[in-house]
């Protein structure tokens, strides 16, 4: 009966993280702690909660993933209604994991990510289900659309509407163009940033002529603000994407491993309609 107790302490915390409120940030706070990875879990597709890669990691005063597996460092906690900002660089190494070996830096930011651990459909059951904020050269600000499945194995279905231009790309996902038609986009889909390149490449240090996402070797601002049940993505200050009517609203955040080495020197939440500091001058 030894094995009674910890079962129990299981189930219960289980159950206090079902019926936990989400946070609402009062203030700004911090995710990022510069001394290690206090307040979140790490998550890889082959060694689940383990990291004997040391694929996560605080070093100098900075979050690394060094893109040697599938998964994410997320939020132990979830949030709702918030203005996160990040900054961002890639590193100089991308891996086979993900097939990224001479092709573009791929990583990402998952808002609203729910369910269990692994449980998307995406990459084996590497990430979570949740809208997620493309990192990605030539594409940072695409939206995407990651099923699941909740604890009880039912699906979890994101969804959003925005508005897009009447063209598809080649691949036959929407553009975001500010006043264009309505769209839905549900289950599963990308949404590209308004200025993505039509002949986008997953070539190493793609750059499009209108990309605003800083050079590989600099630092680039990403924010993401989540009010109800809207998202706006801004990268170096210009919004590059937005949605409503989205599903879900809350969840957890994720900073996403694909097989690229990269850097975030800033990771916080700000409350809504506060200003957010402005992003650091040095490189």
């Amino acid at each position: 009966m030894r094995w009674l107790l910890p079962l129990l302490v299981c189930l219960l915390l289980h159950q206090q993280s079902l019926s936990a409120e989400p946070i609402v940030p009062a203030t700004q706070i911090g995710l990022l702690d510069k001394r290690g990875l206090t307040g979140l879990d790490t998550w890889l597709v082959d060694t689940k909660r383990e990291d004997p890669r040391r694929v996560f990691s605080a070093t100098n005063g900075m979050i690394r993933i060094s893109g040697e597996g599938l998964g994410y460092l997320g939020t132990e906690k979830e949030y709702r209604d918030y203005h996160l900002v990040v900054e961002f660089k890639w590193g100089k190494t991308n891996w086979h994991w993900g097939d990224r070996v001479g092709k573009a830096g791929d990583s990402g930011i998952f808002l609203h990510a729910t369910g269990p651990d692994g449980n998307s459909h995406d990459g084996r059951g590497a990430f979570m289900a949740a809208i997620e904020c493309n990192l990605f050269q030539g594409a940072t600000g695409d939206f995407l659309l990651i099923r699941g499945n909740a604890h009880d194995g039912s699906l979890i279905a994101p969804r959003l509407t925005t508005e897009v231009a009447n063209a598809r790309d080649g691949d036959g996902s929407f553009t975001w163009q500010r006043g264009g038609r309505r769209q839905t986009v549900q289950r599963w889909g990308r949404v590209n940033w308004s200025g993505k390149d039509a002949n986008w490449k997953d070539v190493l240090d793609f750059r499009g002529a209108h990309d605003v996402e800083s050079p590989p070797d600099e630092w680039t601002r990403g924010e993401c603000v989540c009010a109800g049940d809207r998202i706006t993505i801004k990268v170096n200050g210009v919004t590059v994407n937005e949605a409503f009517q989205v599903y879900p609203t809350k969840g957890k955040i994720l900073l996403q491993c694909e097989g690229s080495e990269i850097f975030f020197r800033r990771f916080e939440l700000q409350p809504l309609n506060v200003p957010a500091l402005p992003a650091r001058r040095t490189n």
